[in-house]
């Protein structure tokens, strides 16, 4: 059997890890892998991994010592060609070109929508692996390169926590999440900020004021509010701005990490996920399954239908806004 790989979307520490593990795995059932470069839109443009004898096959070697790096050795990007009827049949006809008889796309909800349209025209199978930072797809406890996004993030606040000690500043940290406040949460939680904004639950600018002016009577020196860019309210600077005029009794400084979160070596969860999930993507195919993603929940191995993993919207743990305001009042 022929399996592409290809990444999509925005990239995520873990990804080179994943097609580490989709290529050593098919290769060691007997398979030959396909790497796809830059996505749907290197698919449509034939833009393949070619090995040192020309040949568009990826072998051991050229997936060695990946499992370390960031970001993805295929490269990855967003296609508008691909989303048309006619980039989708035109993709279908390079996978029928080149014998292509799996694909196993990495990325998020976008990547998936994709995998599901690209069926409809393609008789081929096809498996995906969760990768992106933001942890928004059901059908599994953790998506790739999340944990990384945290530490990522965390570090960051620790530093400026040292900075708001000393000037006596509340600091405003917005991280990414469009749509998804698993990253600020679990940032606010790890680095032990006294507030997460996040599109999950309402933020409320009086009760924050409030809890605030508690805080400094305390004798309260810093602040650390980590905010997701997808907060109903809108980002870091809007709410640093409804802040000051509602009477917020702390000096402000805003910071957006952007996309530094994206980048830096994986951390070792992230490793072990992904080499988990593209090692079980690859058995997925060679059993028969196809149109659904590789996840673990609650540490076990699963496969849910892609339409089924962005179909409603991931929560983030109640229990966790619990803890954080517990710890924080």
């Amino acid at each position: 059997m022929r399996i592409g790989v290809l990444c999509s979307g925005g990239d995520a520490p873990g990804m080179n890890p994943c097609l580490r593990a989709v290529v050593r795995s098919a290769i060691a059932a007997g398979h030959e892998v396909v790497g796809i470069r830059r996505g749907y839109q290197g698919l449509l443009d034939e833009d393949f991994f070619v090995n040192a004898k020309g040949e568009p096959l990826m072998g051991l070697r050229s997936v060695s010592n990946l499992s370390k790096l960031g970001g993805t050795m295929l490269h990855c990007s967003r296609s508008e060609e691909f989303r048309t009827e006619a980039g989708m049949k035109k993709a279908a006809g390079v996978l029928k070109k080149h014998k292509i008889e799996a694909l196993i796309p990495i990325g998020g909800d976008g990547t998936f929508h994709g995998a599901v349209a690209l069926a409809q025209h393609w008789d081929g199978q096809i498996i995906g692996c969760p990768g992106t930072i933001d942890n928004d797809l059901m059908g599994t406890d953790f998506t790739i390169g999340f944990a990384t996004a945290v530490h990522t993030a965390v570090e960051a606040v620790d530093k400026l926590r040292d900075t708001a000690e000393s000037h006596e500043r509340l600091f405003l940290v917005e991280v990414m999440g469009r749509h998804s406040g698993h990253i600020a949460l679990y940032t606010a939680l790890a680095a032990g900020a006294e507030v997460a904004a996040v599109p999950e639950t309402e933020t409320n600018i009086a009760q924050i004021v409030q809890h605030l002016q508690v805080l400094k009577a305390r004798g309260k020196q810093s602040i650390m509010i980590v905010v997701a860019e997808g907060d109903e309210l809108g980002g870091a600077e809007i709410l640093n701005d409804d802040l000051k005029k509602a009477g917020c009794p702390f000096q402000t400084r805003v910071l957006t990490l952007g996309h530094l979160q994206r980048g830096g070596s994986p951390a070792p969860s992230d490793r072990i996920l992904a080499s988990r999930l593209g090692d079980f993507a690859v058995r997925a195919i060679i059993d028969g399954q196809t149109s659904a993603m590789a996840g673990e929940v609650n540490a076990r191995l699963t496969l849910t239908p892609f339409t089924d993993t962005y179909v409603k919207h991931k929560p983030i743990p109640e229990e966790l806004l619990e803890l954080l305001n517990t710890l924080a009042s």
